[in-house]
């Protein structure tokens, strides 16, 4: 069936159902955006390092998110709901090449991740998705990855268009609760939902903010790991919240796909963001778990910062994302004092001690963190 998407030339940002602004296209083919003359009177920045609370047109610039900004940009899917996205619009006859950032975000429409939603908002599937076998779910996830090919797209689609991160994934409601329920990758082991759970669950052990999370049951596997969303609260009455989310990426307006980053600038930007120390010594926590456990895909995305609107201040996120990756030609995405590799106790402390922890408390979260980690039956690595 083909199904023409609409021409859109603008598209408005929403937040929890006011207008923060307005989406157009710079003569430059790069987004253009300005506040709302309301949101300008009673609301905040969206993303405080590019757009500031300030009357006037920002224009995004070309490189290196092909014209969008980052605050925008994190709302798209990336990864496995790209790959969604681009089957459902082949599936209706349209190029996705074609296909341009505004009526991208239009497809995005209320389903994005964080708080930020999409006027006009496009659909693109044929049904919602009514049930959840999480087995069939995830037999036709990799069918759709070895073959190009799906039955169920519309309902991978509705389940999981809106996700980022390479390996297939569900965004549903558990037990009146908003969770993410990730599957094996053709790459992965079979047990892979069991380790990220492990891993999780150290880490919180070690100090890490972490989300809830859980490994749900599974008749072809040990299970599949489940995190709780941290962008998402309910009521008592199950009405849903969104809690605006910039990740470090799109704050500092880079790609997550270019090695960039040190961990010197994210607590230089977890301290411009928060003005808390503690906040910077959850980041510090995050810095060393990532190494010691080997976790080198810590790449610009994999960092988010939280709006707490109600006390109008910012925070760090809970960690998400944590599994044991060797990286590209085993270096971290994000290098420790300019290293991606070999990074020694004094790299990583004086990382910490920059941002203003003692240094004896940067050693002895070192030192009960590999204690730990060694303890759980984890090699320690760099």
């Amino acid at each position: 069936m083909t199904r023409p998407l609409p021409n859109i030339d603008r598209v408005r940002v929403v937040y929890a159902g006011e207008t923060v602004g307005m989406l157009t296209m710079s003569p430059e083919r790069t987004l253009a955006f300005a506040y709302d003359r309301g949101w300008l009177a009673h609301g905040f920045s969206i993303s405080p390092l590019n757009l500031p609370l300030r009357a006037g047109v920002f224009v995004a610039k070309r490189d290196p998110l092909n014209g969008m900004f980052g605050v925008f940009d994190d709302s798209m899917p990336d990864g496995w709901g790209r790959l969604l996205t681009d089957r459902m619009l082949r599936r209706h006859g349209i190029d996705p090449y074609s296909v341009g950032l505004l009526p991208r975000l239009s497809i995005v429409g209320d389903g994005g991740m964080g708080a930020l939603e999409y006027e006009p908002a496009t659909t693109i599937e044929d049904e919602s998705a009514d049930s959840l076998d999480l087995d069939a779910l995830a037999q036709e996830s990799l069918r759709l990855l070895n073959t190009d090919f799906s039955d169920d797209l519309d309902r991978l689609f509705a389940l999981g268009g809106s996700s980022g991160g390479a390996r297939p994934k569900v965004l549903t409601v558990i037990d009146g609760e908003d969770w993410i329920i990730k599957f094996p990758s053709s790459m992965d082991p079979s047990d892979i939902g069991e380790t990220e759970y492990r891993i999780s669950n150290l880490a919180r052990e070690c100090g890490v903010a972490m989300p809830e999370t859980r490994l749900f049951p599974s008749d072809q596997c040990v299970g599949y790991f489940g995190v709780k969303r941290f962008d998402r609260t309910r009521d008592l009455d199950g009405t849903a919240r969104k809690t605006h989310m910039v990740s470090a990426g799109g704050l500092l307006e880079t790609s997550h796909r270019i090695a960039n980053l040190d961990y010197g600038l994210l607590m230089r930007l977890t301290m411009r963001m928060t003005d808390s120390v503690e906040e910077c010594e959850r980041m510090y926590r995050l810095m060393c778990f990532n190494v010691f456990i080997g976790n080198r895909d810590d790449h610009a995305k994999n960092f988010s910062y939280l709006y707490d609107r109600e006390h109008g201040v910012w925070r760090l996120s809970p960690a998400y994302d944590l599994t044991e990756n060797p990286g590209i030609n085993g270096e971290h995405t994000t290098a420790v004092n300019g290293k991606g590799r070999g990074i020694t106790t004094d790299d990583l402390t004086g990382i910490g001690v920059r941002a203003g922890i003692p240094r004896t408390q940067c050693l002895s979260i070192v030192k009960d963190m590999r204690d730990r980690i060694r303890a759980a039956g984890f090699a320690v690595r760099d």
